[in-house]
């Protein structure tokens, strides 16, 4: 491959660019789920709460790009082989293994020294977020549903960040509901790849060696239930009905199901589900749902 060319024989970008590009600034759209604790938590209306909660934000944004640079290092023979990761700057030859390595090292530091302005607490679960990820590149992505927990649980550690940058504990339901969602994005995640890979998934990620598509297609399933029944009950709890005091918290179970329906919709007939942060940038029907949740959602709470 000539260095300097992408994939394809599509242009070069610029240095500045290609370091953008390895950020991947699409997926800092993940990092939204730290405003989840601050919003059902009645924070939302608090301006000093509200900026701790974005500076939660910010400060994953920073440790999760540096993770993404840092897997692109580890992993460049392999993406320089796979139809759509080939085109990321590192495997690309666009951009140079010092200057990454020194970006992704950067980045953690960054995001950890802002982690310790919102407390030990957050600090703590910025660490625990990066140490996940290096567990899961030395390791636990070699091991079959180990794997999928690592990635939910990565994404579990956000929620409960969020809880932990307004000082406000995160209850069971919102951890039980996270965990499950988490599970099935991962999980539609690795259907997406089998599917796209065919023949060749296991040469560009061993553990896809594991799976089937019947596998994966029954454990989303199930997990797609348990994600609504979870959140139906939680809505309906005399425990919630009694923080908010109403019960409107249950009219936007629909937009829960039309939202999980919908992403089931596009990775069984779209092929979506490879970059779930993707389908909430792109796809209109999404959005609008999603707009609509987070206004019944309000309405509900503040209202």
């Amino acid at each position: 491959m000539v260095r300097g060319k992408r994939a394809g024989d599509l242009p070069a970008r610029s240095r500045p660019r290609a370091v953008l590009v390895s950020l991947r600034p699409a997926q800092w759209t993940k990092n939204a789920v730290l405003l989840v604790a601050p919003v059902f938590a009645h924070r939302a209306t608090d301006p000093a709460s509200v900026a701790r909660a974005l500076l939660g934000v910010a400060a994953f944004c920073l440790l999760a790009s540096a993770v993404y640079v840092a897997n692109d290092v580890a992993d460049r023979e392999h993406d320089r082989i796979h139809p759509l990761k080939r085109r990321r700057p590192i495997a690309a030859g666009e951009l140079s293994l010092a200057l990454a390595v020194a970006a992704s090292a950067g980045l953690a530091l960054a995001g950890l020294a802002l982690a310790g302005v919102l407390g030990k607490r957050f600090f703590g679960v910025g660490l625990v977020y990066l140490g996940l990820q290096v567990a899961y590149t030395l390791a636990l992505r070699r091991l079959v549903i180990v794997d999928v927990f690592a990635v939910a649980l990565g994404f579990v550690l956000r929620v409960v960040a969020g809880a932990m940058a307004v000082a406000v504990p995160i209850s069971n339901w919102l951890y039980l509901c996270s965990l499950l969602l988490a599970l099935f994005l991962a999980l539609a995640k690795r259907r997406a790849e089998l599917i796209l890979l065919a023949a060749e998934a296991p040469s560009h990620r061993h553990i896809l060696a594991e799976y089937s598509t019947p596998l994966l297609d029954q454990l989303i399933t199930v997990l797609s239930a348990c994600s609504v029944l979870a959140y139906a009950l939680y809505t309906l709890s005399p425990e919630t009905i009694q923080k908010f005091g109403s019960d409107r918290l249950k009219f936007t179970v629909p937009f829960v199901l039309f939202g999980l329906f919908r992403y089931l919709y596009l990775v069984h007939r779209r092929g979506a589900g490879g970059q779930p942060e993707l389908v909430l940038l792109r796809d209109r029907p999404t959005q609008v749902n999603l707009a609509a949740y987070v206004a019944t959602v309000l309405w509900a709470i503040y209202l």
